[in-house]
């Protein structure tokens, strides 16, 4: 476990990225489905909005720290 705080903002910076990432890989797969009938119960995008200002925020406080 590393010891600076910063590189824990890093790290989840990726984390919260790559979250993003399949979110938004989710939404699209869901927006070119076969049966509309079917849309699934998982808020995809609002997922990928919230993943992207955390890892901006992680992002940030990682320079700041």
């Amino acid at each position: 476990m590393p010891d600076d705080p910063s590189t824990l903002f890093w790290l989840a910076a990726a984390a919260f990225a790559a979250l993003a990432v399949l979110a938004g890989w989710s939404d699209h797969r869901r927006a070119r489905r076969r049966d509309v009938d079917k849309p699934g119960w998982v808020p995809w995008q609002l997922i990928l909005v919230l993943a992207m200002i955390a890892s901006v925020v992680c992002v940030a406080l990682g320079i700041l720290v």
